[in-house]
This record gives C-alpha cells, sequence and structure tokens, in this order.
C-alpha cells in the first residue's frame, strides 16, 4: 500500500502545483512535448487540409497540350510551329555533361543536397527580397518547379505553394535526383511552343540536344526565368546577357573552366534560320486567323502547306531592312510588302519594320491613302469608257465643287495625251476624267479587281484619298499582270495531318476564273503603266531586260509612299510611312517604295523565271495592235521632241502647242477638299546602296 506521499515523487501530490516540483530540465522536456504533441497535430491537420484537392500524380507522364500547327513553304521547307511542340524525351545520359548541369548552377545549386525543398535556398532569397522590398530571387528548388509545372497552376497563393512543398517531397521519395533532373529537362516550358529540351533544341538551333554547345545550353537554361522575356527571337539582348548569367554561375560552380568560359562567350549563338526570319511571322499571324474558319478548332496536330516561299521572304526582308537603313533620316519608319503571283498566292509577306518590336501587320491590317497609286482605276474606267491611250487631254485648272487639285510642279501643261498623263501623274486630268465617267464607275472598277476596303466618291478619291491595305493593292495589280483575271490573295495550299490525312485542299483555279478586265482596255492600261517604268515617275523601279509595269503613289505632305508594280504573272505592292501618320522628308513613291521593290523583284525574278506581261483576251475583231513604247515616245515628243528628257522636278514643264484634238478633250468646267500631291514628274536616280554589312553574331 502506498504511502501518503508516495504521489509526490510524480509532482502530484497536494500543496503547490503540479510541476512545483520540477526542475528546469524537466520542465523544459515537458512543454517541449506538449509543443511537439500539438504541433503535430497542428501539421496533420494543416497538411490534411491542403491535401484534400492535391492532384491524381497517376498522371505523371500524361502530356495535355494543345495541338500544334506547323507551318511548310511551297517547297517544303519549316516556316514556323505554332502551339505546343512536344519532341522525343532526351536520354540524360546521352546530354553532354554540361547540358543539365548548366540548369542545375542557375536554378537549384544544392540540388543534390536538399529533400525536395531547401530551408537554406528559401531563407536566403527572403533576405535578399527583403532587402530589396521587392521579389528579386526565388526559393523554389528545381524538384518544386517539376511538381508545379507536371500537377498545379501558376497561381501565386499559400495553398498552392503548401501543394508544391508536399509534391517536391513526394517526387523525392518516389525517383532517385537523376530521375527528376530528366523529367525536368523533358517538361519544362522553353517558351516559342518547346515543352522538354529535345524540343527547345530543335525549335530555337535546328539540331538535337545532344549536340548543344556550352554557350546554347546557357541560353537554354537562362531561358526558364522568363521563357518571353528573355527569348532569342524577339529578346536577343536580353537573352545574351541572360546566357553570360548562365555561364558565369557555371564557371563558380565548376561546371566549366574559365577557358571554356572565355570559349563559349567568343563563339556566336546563332538562332536557327527558321526563327531567324521573323518577318514571316506577319504571314503566319494573317495565317492564323483563317485556319479556324477552313477547319474549325484544331484537335489534332496539323501540318498546313503554304504559298510562301521563304527564299522569297528573305529576299524581301533585305531590300525592306537595308531601305529602312538608309532612308531613316527621311523618316522612313515602317514599311510592308506583299507580293502575289498570277493565280493570288502570296510568295513574300512583310508586315512591318521589326516583328519583334510590334506584331501588327501593315499588309494586310493597315488602311493608308494609295495616292496616286489609286489612278490605274480611274484610267481603266476611262479605257473602258471609249479613251485610248492617244486620247487628247487637258492638263488645265480645274475645280470640281469646292475643291481644286494641283499638279507636283504647280504648273499646267496644256494638251496632252492620256499616255502621258499617266506616266506623268498628272493629277487634274485624273480628276477631270474621274468627274466626267462618275467616280462611282472608278469605285465600282476598283471593287470589281480586288479593292475589298469601302471607297469614297468624294472628287479626291480620284487622287487617291481611299484607305486600303497593301494586300488589296497587290490582288487588283495582279488583273494587269495576268492577263485580266479576278485574283483572290491566299496563303494556305492544303492543310494535313502528320499521318497524310488532307484536312482541307484548295481548289484548283479557285478564286481565279472570272475575267474582269477585257481587250483592248487592258491592253491600253499595260502599255501605259509601261510608260510609268520608262519615261516616269517610276524609272528608277526600272530593271534591265525584264518587261515591267507599274504605278507609284504619294499622298498630302508625304504621309505614304507606295509602288505598286509587276510583269507577267507576279506582282508587287510596297508602302513606306511612320504609325504615327505623319509627314517624311520628301519621301515619294518613286524613292524608298520604288528602291525597296526594285531591290527584291531583282532577287525574285531570275528564281521565278517570269513571262512578258500577257496581253489577255482576244481582242475585237479588225484591232490592230501598237507598239506600246514607241507610242508612249511619240506622245512625249509631242512635248519634248525626240526623245523624252531627264525632268527635274523643280523645273516648270514646258509649254506644248495644242493640236486639233483626236479625241474629246477633258475639260472640266465644275470645281474640286484637302489637296493632294502629285508625283513629281521624274524621279531622280537614287544614289548607289551602302554594300550590306555581314551578319553579326547574335549574342555574346
Amino acid at each position: 500500500m502506498a504511502g501518503p506521499g508516495s504521489g509526490r515523487r510524480f509532482g502530484f501530490g497536494p500543496g503547490k502545483g503540479g510541476g512545483a516540483g520540477r526542475t528546469p530540465l524537466q520542465r523544459l522536456l515537458y512543454w517541449g512535448m506538449v509543443l511537439a504533441i500539438w504541433g503535430a497535430i497542428f501539421l496533420l491537420v494543416f497538411f490534411a487540409v491542403f491535401a484534400r484537392d492535391l492532384p491524381d500524380t497517376s498522371t505523371l507522364y500524361d502530356i495535355d497540350r494543345q495541338p500544334s500547327i506547323t507551318y511548310l513553304d511551297r517547297n517544303g521547307a519549316l516556316i514556323a510551329v505554332r502551339g505546343t511542340q512536344q519532341a522525343p524525351p532526351a536520354d540524360l545520359e546521352a546530354l553532354p555533361d554540361y547540358v543539365p548541369a548548366a540548369f542545375i548552377a542557375i536554378e537549384d545549386r544544392r540540388f543534390y543536397m536538399h529533400p525536395g525543398f531547401d530551408p537554406i535556398g528559401m531563407s536566403r532569397a527572403m533576405a535578399a527580397n527583403m532587402r530589396a522590398g521587392r521579389v528579386v530571387q526565388g526559393g523554389s528548388t528545381l524538384t518544386q518547379q517539376l511538381a508545379k509545372n507536371l500537377f498545379l497552376t501558376p497561381d501565386q497563393n499559400l495553398k498552392r505553394k503548401v501543394q508544391e512543398l508536399m509534391l517536391a517531397v513526394w517526387l523525392e521519395m518516389k525517383f532517385s535526383k537523376k530521375e527528376i533532373l530528366a523529367l525536368y529537362l523533358n517538361r519544362v516550358y522553353f517558351g516559342a511552343g518547346a515543352y522538354g529540351i529535345e524540343a527547345a533544341s530543335q525549335r530555337y538551333f535546328d539540331k538535337s540536344a545532344t549536340r548543344l554547345t556550352v554557350g546554347e545550353a546557357a541560353l537554354l537554361a537562362g531561358l526558364l526565368k522568363a521563357p518571353s522575356r528573355y527569348s532569342p527571337v524577339s529578346e536577343g539582348e536580353r537573352a545574351a546577357a541572360r546566357a553570360t548569367v548562365v555561364l558565369n554561375e557555371m564557371e563558380s560552380t565548376g561546371v566549366i573552366t574559365p577557358e571554356q568560359r572565355a570559349a563559349a562567350v567568343l563563339e556566336p549563338v546563332r538562332v536557327s534560320r527558321t526563327l531567324a526570319t521573323q518577318h514571316a511571322q506577319y504571314f503566319i499571324d494573317w495565317l492564323d486567323k483563317q485556319i479556324r474558319g477552313l477547319v474549325g478548332e484544331p484537335t489534332e496536330d496539323m501540318i498546313v502547306e503554304t504559298t510562301l516561299d521563304l527564299t522569297l521572304q528573305t529576299a524581301a526582308e533585305r531590300s525592306v531592312r537595308r531601305i529602312l537603313n538608309r532612308d531613316a533620316s527621311r523618316g522612313v519608319e515602317q514599311a510592308a510588302l506583299v507580293a502575289l503571283d498570277g493565280d493570288g498566292r502570296v510568295r513574300a509577306m512583310i508586315g512591318g519594320a521589326s516583328y519583334a518590336d510590334s506584331q501588327f501587320n501593315r499588309a494586310v491590317d493597315a488602311r493608308r491613302q494609295a495616292g496616286s497609286a489609286w489612278k490605274p482605276f480611274v484610267y481603266l474606267a476611262a479605257l473602258e469608257a471609249g479613251y485610248t491611250p492617244e486620247s487628247r487631254v487637258v492638263d488645265e485648272p480645274v475645280r470640281i465643287g469646292n475643291w481644286s487639285p494641283r499638279n507636283y510642279s504647280g504648273n499646267f501643261i496644256g494638251e496632252t495625251t492620256l499616255a502621258t498623263a499617266v506616266a506623268q501623274s498628272t493629277n487634274t486630268i485624273a480628276a477631270a476624267l474621274a468627274d466626267q465617267i462618275g467616280r462611282d464607275t472608278v469605285a465600282r472598277v476598283a471593287h470589281r479587281l480586288g479593292i475589298t476596303s469601302r471607297v469614297g466618291l468624294e472628287p479626291a478619291m480620284a487622287l487617291g484619298a481611299v484607305e486600303v491595305a497593301p494586300i488589296e493593292m497587290a490582288q487588283a495589280f495582279d488583273a494587269f499582270a495576268n492577263g485580266g483575271q479576278r485574283a483572290t490573295a491566299y496563303g494556305i495550299s492544303r492543310i494535313r495531318t502528320p499521318q497524310g490525312r488532307v484536312i482541307y485542299q484548295r481548289a484548283a483555279r479557285e478564286g481565279r476564273n472570272q475575267q474582269v478586265i477585257n481587250n483592248p482596255p487592258l491592253y491600253y492600261l499595260n502599255q501605259m503603266l509601261r510608260g510609268v517604268v520608262t519615261s516616269g515617275t517610276g524609272r528608277s523601279a526600272a530593271i534591265a531586260g525584264r518587261d515591267i509595269a507599274g504605278k507609284t503613289g504619294t499622298t498630302s505632305d508625304y504621309k505614304d509612299a507606295w509602288f505598286v508594280g509587276y510583269t507577267g504573272g507576279f506582282v508587287t505592292a510596297v508602302w513606306v510611312g511612320k504609325d504615327d501618320n505623319t509627314a517624311m522628308r520628301g519621301v515619294t513613291g518613286g524613292a524608298a517604295p520604288a528602291a525597296i521593290w526594285k531591290g527584291f523583284m531583282e532577287a525574285a525574278l531570275p528564281r521565278l523565271n517570269v513571262m512578258p506581261i500577257p496581253n489577255g483576251p482576244p481582242m475585237p475583231e479588225g484591232w490592230q495592235a501598237t507598239n506600246p513604247v514607241e507610242d508612249l515616245i511619240s506622245s512625249v515628243g509631242d512635248l519634248f521632241g525626240d526623245a523624252p528628257p531627264a525632268i527635274d522636278e523643280t523645273a516648270a514643264p514646258v509649254e506644248a502647242p495644242r493640236p486639233a484634238p483626236a479625241q474629246p478633250v477633258v475639260r472640266p468646267t465644275a470645281p474640286q477638299p484637302a489637296q493632294r500631291r502629285d508625283e513629281p514628274p521624274a524621279q531622280r536616280p537614287e544614289p548607289a546602296p551602302p554594300p550590306e554589312r555581314k551578319a553579326e553574331p547574335l549574342f555574346f
């Protein structure tokens, strides 16, 4: 039987509190146990709450991705891949040692030492963020990043962070470090639709990940912080700086030697030609909007066979870049170019000066005033009304309502021929003709040929006070180049699955089976537009030995400048200007646009092997063809003598005698809003372009 004091040995005797007889060590142990028990209970409840809706980890090897769309040029060359690109998983053993080491060096230097989360790294990041007053470092381990990528959303909240920690520990318990690293490298997102290091290596460098150099590995490792911000495609300098940081970390951790780092810095890292051709992305953006209309929402990977010719696309980019650099001092900031063949196939498209700076496609979505490049629709309407290139017309003051147009020179040359009026882009005659035959008639002609924008009927419409997109002008002029048939611009030939099943096939001659210009108007118009290039405002676009025709265009105060030119079965429209619609410094259609056009066409024509401009449908019975060059020379010779001299745009034209008219003379007695500038009578020869610089290394 226990004595009365037996309970005191356990501290439960009467009198003082239960802990009165404990030593400090006993009290410490006691309360430690209490706190541990309650802490365990709290953690169990805490993790139970957050574990209730943890994702199903059985989906670890499942890949949930959007279908990819691969775009090929007309010869089967890869242009771009949109959507998710998933390549076969890379074998970690087959990769150079410095490839996985680059990711560990920049993302998780203590990867081989922590159990899935790194308290030391978290503490270091927290301290750095507190000092900076903002988030400058992340404390997530590579395993945590993998858990987030595999199972969780990118939401930034406490619940997601706790679940990330739990899943990271689970991954560390289930897999070895080597397996976790392999999973990470094969599933992480590298931007540009590429998931996994093999897909990223193919996308950015057009090679297998097993062949990555030290610099390329550093660049890919640097991407993971923010794939779009450090993209080598659109942010080359920033990507280079980030890659240099990775190289420094690789050296400091002993992954590479100082000599290897120095060699990597000196060796340029080049993005594959497919991605370097960024201006083709304007074309791909244009097609992206059309695909869903043709095949619906993609549910499987697709291959889109396009009409683009990457060789011509590169030539267009070089010509645009050269002239933009040359004429930057004159305020030429943006350019757009569309090249079509006679069936309307888009062979090249430039939507702006830099796709990285602006994805707005000026070739398709920008509508700018056409200026004198609009006049062929006026003259075609006149030819269809009975005029010919030899018809006598009068360049004299004209008033239509309260509007009175003026010529570029500020002078009037009196009676002349329609051919000369076209070649010298005379404003008064075009305005008078449109008023006489009806501006609604001109609008119908433009719409018939392929202009889709609204065409107003105010008097200034005759001189190009109409807002149109370059692609509209190209498809409308295509009827002049292909024998008078309507051509609708298109870029998709076929859509199929990777297995070869055809989803969409464009029908043969779809969109080009309507004769919209008959003869002799087509023959006459081509004759006169040849004269623009041989002896008129577009002489700077002439190419020796080639049958070329076209029209320049310049709007009020030099805000827009155009050249739309063509040969047999091939047309190219070029626009230059500024996005804010402010004026350039004296840039006309015969200057920068014609220079871009000529530079592109000189490279394109040998590849295309085009024919002369076709005559089109049969002529009326009894009609006899005349020599267009002789006609033009004789008509201009009436004014200037035997041969048309080079005219200084600052000089006043010579007044000519007025012979008896062979056709009705256009003399509008009605008057004409804002004044539009005509082209200069002739363009001075362009200075020789500076030699093109060799491509410089993209990085470092």
